[in-house]
């Protein structure tokens, strides 16, 4: 199984472990809520019958009890009051200012339409239209309060914990994919040292020895290409150097190597326009100047021009469109290929991810490390349709 299939089925079980959790989280802390409510409910319905003893009781009463009941009430904040809504006595209910009376019986007020207030009967013969009746108004305990948000402070901090866990295993594969990237591109550079270098010794023989011969030059021309391959290897890995060059140049070199290597039957061309805004120090008479790594910029391009040479299937277009301004360049490579399926889109840049039968799914990812990593840039598929062709853009900070 690839490394990130398994990667994505360790993201999928700490997901499902997380909902998990949360889930039973609530249900048990739902019960256990639930529970503690009713047995506030019926503290209540005890302390309600005690302030029912204390208006009953007489000179001979005695009220020990009864008091030692409503004395030991110091969590449930309640109010009581008599059938006006005239606040009698408050007990648990944080209240400040000159107006706590008002302030009591309003929060009385809202506690009945909570559905929370036991009615005391003064005499036994009062009936429900009677008017000789105290109210018992209550709310939740603190401890209630508390264990009812619990659920979802704790759902928070499982949430933290999956983000936390999948952003460090994202890191770990990022890291292992970097070391991997370095290896895989020195030791290819370091193996292409040695023979590139006797290529080019014979090279010197063969022209001092047939130097009229015209199949000399363009093993030259190829040597010097494998020469560049390796130094692009090379840099990978390493904090390229960048130089100030002129945007048309690094295209023209793209345009003309594909042509070189592509039928006639491939159009490959390239634009570069400016705004036209009296403020922009660029026009259509200036040059372009961007401040990249000529090497592997070249090289970005390139794997997007074989790409979709490939899709186009030796037959079709490119068009290569970039706009430049102080600020921004935008690079767009159009073909008129067979697109890319949009369950594919959110790979195309994966390691390893490829539809070709032959290939090793690494030039997308390559010209990402190289735009993104390498000069602060983006790249992605602005526009893929079935049949219709795939266009990718380019966006990157310009004098960055």
């Amino acid at each position: 199984m690839h490394w990130t299939d398994r990667m994505r089925h360790v993201k999928i079980s700490l997901v499902v472990a997380a909902v998990v959790i949360a889930a039973a989280s609530l249900v048990v802390s739902h019960y256990m809520v639930s529970d503690l409510a009713n047995e506030e409910r019926g503290r209540m319905e005890i302390w309600a019958e005690a302030m029912h003893s204390l208006a009953k009781a007489g000179e001979d009463t005695d009220l020990n009890l009864v008091l030692k009941v409503l004395e030991e009430n110091h969590t449930i904040p309640v109010i009581v009051t008599d059938h006006t809504g005239s606040v009698q006595t408050y007990r648990n209910v944080d209240i400040a200012g000159s107006d706590s009376m008002a302030v009591a019986a309003e929060i009385a007020r809202q506690m009945q339409a909570n559905k929370k207030a036991i009615r005391v009967n003064l005499t036994d013969n009062a009936d429900n239209n009677s008017k000789d009746y105290l109210l018992v108004c209550y709310d939740d305990s603190v401890l209630l309060t508390r264990l009812a948000y619990y659920p979802y402070i704790q759902l928070g901090v499982v949430m933290l914990f999956l983000v936390i866990a999948i952003f460090a295993l994202l890191s770990s594969k990022r890291a292992e994919q970097n070391k991997v990237w370095v290896g895989l591109s020195k030791e290819t550079a370091h193996q292409l040292g040695t023979p590139i270098s006797s290529l080019m010794a014979w090279m010197e023989i063969l022209r001092e020895n047939y130097p009229d011969d015209e199949l000399i030059p363009e093993m030259d021309r190829d040597v010097k290409r494998l020469q560049l391959i390796a130094d692009r290897f090379s840099k990978i890995g390493s904090k390229p150097e960048k130089i100030m060059v002129p945007l048309e140049e690094v295209l023209r070199h793209v345009v003309e190597y594909m042509n070189r290597r592509t039928s006639n039957k491939v159009l490959i061309d390239y634009s570069i326009s400016c705004p036209t805004s009296p403020t922009d120090s660029h026009n259509d008479s200036e040059p372009v100047i961007i401040r990249v790594n000529p090497l592997l910029f070249e090289w970005v391009f390139e794997n997007l021009c074989k790409n979709a040479v490939d899709a186009m299937e030796g037959r079709g277009e490119i068009h290569i469109n970039a706009t430049a301004d102080d600020r921004l360049l935008i690079i767009d490579v159009a073909d008129n290929g067979k697109g890319i399926e949009a369950k594919n889109l959110q790979d195309v840049f994966r390691p390893g991810f490829t539809t070709k039968k032959r290939g090793w799914g690494l030039g997308l990812s390559l010209a990402k490390r190289i735009i993104e990593e390498y000069h602060d840039g983006r790249i992605y598929v602005l526009y893929s349709e079935k049949s219709k062709g795939t266009t990718f853009r380019i966006e990157m900070p310009q004098g960055s």
